[in-house]
């Protein structure tokens, strides 16, 4: 399984990265964690003829906006997955007069809309809900005998940690910089984020979306990378391109 992060910055692009995107290639499937601008980039790896998963975590523009970006691709077929209200949103995120509607994108496109709680098709699958200032899902996906939970947006909460458990590779995100915590906008630190992954007994931890406005190099990332190695030596700041196999 190869994960690659194609967008690692949260609210806006920077010399740093684009907006949050990440792709995970399976043997039967492409799942892609976001459509942050990053998601322009995803044709780059994507070499395979397989159905593509689309898992957003909400509706904050920074986590859509690559949606208009949608028709330049050539997938054999998109289905869109997120929390009660994504079909709705997107038809009116993506309506026409501001971009194409995902009904007239050159290949097949469904949306689908998922409850809390655990799911089957079309692959084993968990969504929890996360702390956020919105509601925020979190997912867990266990595929090809691996473990991979995606939390982002989120402070510490349960969820993180039940999604997270045993996890192959736990992504997520690191908004805040060392000691920064938000009860209003809850995000995570480096301290948070290697809690998570101490306390959900991951094997690896990888920090992705850093706030454009704290993290303004890739030296920040890095120094949030031995922060959190101090709890949880497993981790690594992902960069844009980065990729890994899991």
């Amino acid at each position: 399984m190869k994960v690659t992060f194609l967008g690692t910055n949260g609210w806006y692009d920077t010399d740093c990265g684009n907006t949050i995107c990440t792709l995970i290639e399976t043997k039967t499937a492409y799942i892609i964690l976001d459509a942050g601008n990053g998601i322009h980039k995803a044709n780059r790896y994507m070499k395979k003829d397989l159905p593509v998963y689309l898992f957003l975590s909400h509706f904050h523009i920074d986590h859509i906006e690559g949606l208009h970006i949608l028709a330049k691709f050539k997938f054999k077929s998109l289905t869109i997955i997120g929390q009660t209200g994504t079909n709705a949103t997107i038809k009116e995120f993506l309506a026409p007069g501001y971009s194409i509607p995902a009904h007239q994108l050159p290949f097949p496109c469904k949306v689908t809309d998922v409850k809390e709680g655990w799911h089957r098709s079309p692959f084993r699958f968990t969504a929890r809900e996360l702390v956020h200032a919105s509601k925020c899902f979190g997912y867990r996906f266990e595929i090809d005998g691996r473990i991979i939970s995606y939390c982002t947006d989120t402070g510490y909460c349960t969820n993180s940690v039940e999604l997270s458990a045993n996890a192959d590779l736990l992504i997520s995100e690191c908004a805040l910089l060392s000691g920064q915590t938000s009860d209003s906008w809850p995000h995570m630190n480096p301290q948070l984020a290697a809690k998570l992954a101490v306390e959900s007994k991951a094997k690896k931890l990888a920090l992705t979306h850093f706030d454009a406005a704290l993290y303004t190099t890739m030296a920040k990332r890095e120094k949030a990378q031995a922060q959190a190695r101090m709890i949880f030596p497993a981790t690594f700041s992902a960069y844009d391109g980065l990729r890994i196999n899991t």
